[in-house]
């Protein structure tokens, strides 16, 4: 008599279909927990939950590896890993199954389990506790019976006897009680379940928030930001564009998939230290007076030359106006506001007060905000990187002191306030670019928000400095374009920029990670002349 687990002896086919039945019956309870998700606005699906609690639980070391190695795709890539985890826990629990079926049918209950727990805890949730692990719930189960079914038809190997399992004997690759028949229309409902499942999810969500921005005209604003100002922007092939676009800004946000928000529903509570509380709906927000403003916004990862940063045109209400109405408290310092999924940030309220056009926005680029931008309302402020500033999907804004509290970030080791760093970028020529002989145009973008940028200069390979062609200005919350006319020659050669702002103050040259306030140094590109 033996013990063992040691499945080797099984005929291929057999492990395969039995690795097989694991998947299915996990891709099955996914699927049926994710349509059941789709039936309720705010719940998300258990992936997402496990996701939101990886994202939590991580140590800030590996959020931020991840964001510098993938970027605006570290969700995906997290998203991935999960999904590849997943599977191959399954897939071990089919084999395994092929022995010991209650082995198989508890790595399914431990997986359901922790898919239970994340889903209770997930604080991106819009419905209370019972509603939020129904989906959970319902993979647990689904995947459960569906392992255990297969794992039934196909038959075991061996049978117990005695409290023992009999040794396999040669050949014998299932039991007596394989019905070939029985097994192909077990695996056949549990593949329906599972592709029932996803084309549901996929039909019914998340559709609220989507259908809710169909609907809405964002009304003229009352103070426009007018053209954008000639020369503005410089032609040159290659240099980013002055401007945007909605699918090309860069996402970061700690959400996996955006919470999902009609306008009908939404409201925005502010509150705290004021004398007059306000609850706005958003078609009221919309009847305030609007303004619209030119803003580059950037992210506190943004490695030096990297591309976590954007310049579009915003529309919305002002936060001064808001918090004039509510009457501000003496001896109140900070605003802390807070997503529809639980991400918090602290804002100084001098940011929000002192003549800069911090706003509640509700359109991006002339259109209502994307739903993964915010929709429907969104902080932008002037200056500020976007972790204590730039709240997506705002549900509320509590006046209080910055002693009072410590938002998402600052619990993670970033600094509680954060004036963005002057810096430039180098966007032609690419680094490791091969480039002809003779005149070279090289180009690229500098930012100092809320300061603008007086000069830019680029050397090469560590020469004098040489003043470039700056691009009009169009404000001093926007980046500003520029350009050098390189007469290149033959050889390697290192490009570095350096920006200096409206104050004379030159961009920070020592080389600094982002945390925990931005990062410092000179971008630098490498370059072969032929």
């Amino acid at each position: 008599m033996s013990r063992t687990l040691d499945v080797t002896s099984f005929r291929p086919d057999t492990r395969l279909a039995a690795a097989g039945a694991g998947l299915l019956a996990a891709g099955a309870g996914v699927a049926a927990a994710a349509f059941t998700a789709s039936l309720f606005t705010g719940v998300p699906s258990p992936i997402l939950s496990v996701g939101n609690a990886t994202i939590t639980l991580a140590p800030s070391w590996l959020r931020d590896f991840a964001v510098e190695q993938f970027g605006t795709a570290d969700k995906p890539v997290l998203l991935a890993g999960i999904y590849t985890v997943i599977a191959a826990v399954a897939a071990l629990a089919g084999l395994l199954g092929l022995r010991r079926p209650w082995l198989a049918q508890a790595i399914t209950a431990i997986l359901g389990l922790l898919a239970l727990i994340a889903a209770a805890t997930d604080r991106t949730s819009l419905s209370s506790p019972p509603v939020t692990v129904l989906p959970a719930l319902v993979a647990l189960v689904v995947s459960l019976v569906a392992i255990s079914w297969l794992l039934s038809a196909l038959g075991r190997r061996q049978q117990a006897q005695a409290g023992s399992w009999s040794e396999p004997h040669p050949g014998d690759d299932v039991g007596a009680d394989f019905d070939r028949r029985k097994f192909l229309e077990a695996v056949a409902v549990t593949g329906a379940v599972l592709i029932a499942g996803g084309v549901g999810s996929r039909l019914l969500g998340p559709a609220q928030a989507l259908a809710s921005r169909r609907g809405i005209t964002i009304p003229a604003a009352a103070d426009a930001a007018g053209a954008v100002p000639a020369g503005a922007s410089l032609d040159v092939r290659g240099l980013t564009p002055y401007l945007t676009s909605n699918a090309d800004f860069y996402r970061i946000d700690t959400a996996l998939t955006p919470p999902d928000v009609p306008a009908a529903t939404w409201s925005l509570r502010i509150h705290g230290a004021v004398k007059n509380e306000l609850e706005l709906d958003f078609f009221g927000l919309l009847d305030r007076r609007l303004v619209e403003r030119r803003v580059t916004l950037t992210c506190v990862s943004n490695e030096i030359g990297g591309d976590l940063i954007g310049n579009a045109t915003w529309t919305g209400v002002l936060l001064a106006d808001l918090l004039a109405e509510a009457g501000v408290q003496p001896g109140a310092d900070a605003v802390l506001s807070t997503s529809a999924d639980g991400f918090t940030a602290g804002t100084p309220i001098e940011a929000l007060t002192d003549g800069r056009d911090a706003m509640i926005a509700v359109a991006m680029n002339g259109e209502p905000l994307p739903i993964e931008h915010g929709f429907p309302a969104r902080m932008v402020v002037p200056g500020l990187y976007g972790y204590v500033s730039a709240t997506k999907w705002l549900t509320d804004l509590e006046v209080t002191n910055f002693s009072k509290f410590s938002a998402y970030w600052t619990e993670r080791g970033w600094s509680e306030q954060a004036p963005i760093k002057t810096a430039s970028r180098i966007d032609v020529p690419a680094s490791s670019a091969t480039v002809r002989a003779g005149t070279v145009a090289v180009a690229g973008v500098a930012w100092a928000q809320h300061r603008g940028i007086k000069a830019v200069e680029v050397r090469v390979d560590g020469g004098e400095w040489q003043q470039t062609r700056l691009a009009a200005a169009d404000g001093v919350d926007t980046w500003r374009q520029w350009v050098w006319e390189w007469s290149a020659r033959p050889g390697d050669h290192v490009l570095e920029v350096r920006a200096t702002d409206s104050a004379g103050e030159p961009q920070v040259v020592e080389q600094a990670p982002p945390r925990p306030d931005g990062a410092t140094g000179l971008h630098r590109v490498g370059v072969t002349v032929t």
